[in-house]
């Protein structure tokens, strides 16, 4: 019986080890194209200057809040929009490691399924780390700050990360089913759909009636009302239960996600063509 658990340990060690290797492997890669970490920002940088400053004052008045309260509403929904965004990134380093033959020569070696992909997942997590990083000091400087103390803070970081660990095993999924970086790119163009029907730029309840229930179930609107709570951001109350509930929402929907998408990227790994 000991015996078993100590091989079991052993085993469990082994895993870890080597998803951290992998990890590794694809955090030095990244290193070397920083590119990739400023084409992710990109679009929500712009958006801090389009939103914040040219639509934030009209957006602002017809929320009763002023320009400046506005950007601090909008910080806590573009942090969340980049860990989304973050599934491109994800799904098409995937393919492109499947279209060279990198996932081919792994498949080769005495390694776990789960752990490969997980080291995947490791080493996009912690790249998003920089972005929000980087994200808090653009905030800092147009304007945004958080009013709850460091741990609430770094709670709201948590469960960001949380969210992005959620997309990251969606975009594996992705990855390993289409074909070509070129067909990633349109399954990437859904997050927007994704990103806008969302408590991102507005409250859900300024939504046309039809599209507000939508807007609220979103996993997105979870995590953006409670980050927005955490960091003592302006919101607007919401008489929905998803909407009062955001923060117990926020850790069961990416948990969710998680339980659905991973085992159905191992499923499709252990399915590619040799």
């Amino acid at each position: 019986m000991r015996a078993r658990v100590r091989a079991g340990a052993g085993r469990t060690g082994w895993a870890v080890a080597d998803a951290w290797v992998i990890g590794r492997r694809y955090l030095f890669h990244l290193l070397r194209k920083p590119d990739e970490i400023a084409g992710t920002l990109v679009i929500p940088v712009l958006a801090v200057l389009l939103f914040g400053f040219v639509f934030g004052e009209a957006m602002g008045a017809a929320m009763e809040v002023p320009g400046g309260d506005y950007r601090e509403f909008l910080m806590p929904g573009l942090f969340a929009l980049t860990m989304a965004f973050g599934i491109g990134n994800t799904t098409i380093a995937v393919v492109t490691d499947a279209s060279r033959g990198v996932i081919d020569r792994f498949r080769s070696m005495p390694i776990a399924s789960a752990t490969l992909l997980a080291g995947r997942g490791i080493a996009d997590v912690l790249a998003a780390v920089v972005d929000l990083a980087l994200l808090v000091v653009m905030g800092l400087l147009v304007g945004w700050r958080w009013h709850n103390g460091l741990d609430q803070f770094l709670l709201a970081l948590g469960l960001l990360l949380l969210l992005r660990m959620a997309f990251t095993w969606i975009g594996i999924y992705l990855g390993l089913l289409v074909r070509s970086p070129e067909a990633a790119m349109k399954f990437f163009s859904l997050v927007f759909p994704l990103a806008m029907v969302a408590d991102t730029f507005v409250p859900t309840e300024l939504m046309p009636s039809w599209l507000a229930p939508l807007a609220a179930w979103n996993p997105l609107s979870s995590t953006v009302i409670a980050v927005r709570e955490l960091f003592g951001n302006p919101s607007m109350p919401s008489d929905t239960w998803i909407g009062q509930n955001a923060m117990l929402m926020a850790v069961l929907w990416p948990l969710l996600i998680v339980a659905v998408f991973a085992p159905l990227a191992v499923r499709r790994y252990r399915r590619l063509d040799g």
